[in-house]
């Protein structure tokens, strides 16, 4: 099976979190299944941009990039946070290489410009034979959210955005997100299990949902309308359950759905 999973900023800010995520991947390699590994960062982002007397402003959980903000978003993304999560599951037995969306020209994005966020890209193209190259060598990429523009600037893309395109360019059988929630909650704070995807727009304009929630279930719906099989919102400190997603039924986080 094609799995794509998502790990979060906040998720990388725990270290038992990346020793637990970490340890799940040779066991999925080990059964057959072909990994990607897309992250974020948007924690440790946030706290050195406030070390460098740089305020951070969100608009509907898209990071507002001026070009200062993108340079350390490169620092931090693709090197620092990269890096130590590639050491993570190298550590734990499986060789996985470190790069971001730009490297090898492998995903190309265009400037968001509704509403215009500065450096904050949409992706355009995603190419997907290096991945399958990845794979042939046995190797799992771990994947920083930075694309590279057609004019050559480097742009911040949403994490769970590019996971997405990812999992759709890729053909993957599921996508997976794993957070620092428990799931979707509804209106009285209980975690929905399964969410079709005709309920969230209701959601979102009751603000049932909101913050870093609505670019989650947007990337959600789009992977299920172009062919994802699978996709599920959970929780990191219960990714080791994923060595038995396929075969095991999971009681934690919340399923979406498609009609």
């Amino acid at each position: 099976m094609k799995l794509v999973v998502k790990i979060g900023g906040a998720a990388l800010d725990d270290k038992e979190l990346v020793e637990k995520f970490s340890k799940t991947i040779p066991s999925l390699c080990r059964e057959g299944h072909k990994l990607v590994i897309v992250h974020g960062g948007g924690a440790a982002l946030t706290r050195t941009l406030k070390q460098l007397g740089c305020e951070s402003t969100f608009v509907n959980g898209l990071r507002v990039t001026d070009s200062k903000t993108r340079d350390v978003a490169m620092m931090v993304l693709a090197g620092q946070l990269n890096k130590q999560l590639v050491a993570a599951i190298g550590g734990a037995g499986q060789p996985a290489i470190g790069i971001c969306g730009g490297d090898l020209r492998m995903v190309l994005a265009s400037k968001k410009k509704q509403p215009d966020l500065g450096f904050v890209g949409e992706v355009c193209t995603v190419d997907a034979q290096w991945i399958e190259r990845f794979w042939s060598a046995g190797v799992v990429p771990v994947i920083a959210s930075l694309a590279l523009g057609f004019d050559g600037e480097y742009y911040n893309v949403n994490a769970d955005q590019m996971a997405s395109a990812f999992a759709v360019a890729c053909d993957a059988d599921a996508l997976v997100y794993l957070t620092d929630v428990a799931g979707v909650k509804d209106a009285d704070g209980a975690v929905i299990r399964w969410l079709d995807v005709d309920a969230i727009a209701a959601m979102v304009q009751k603000a049932t949902v909101s913050g870093g929630m609505l670019p989650k279930l947007e990337a959600c719906t789009s992977a299920l309308k172009k062919g994802v099989t699978r996709v599920r919102i959970l929780p990191a400190a219960r990714a080791d359950v994923l060595p038995g997603f396929f075969t095991h039924p999971i009681d934690y986080g919340t399923e979406v759905i498609a009609s």
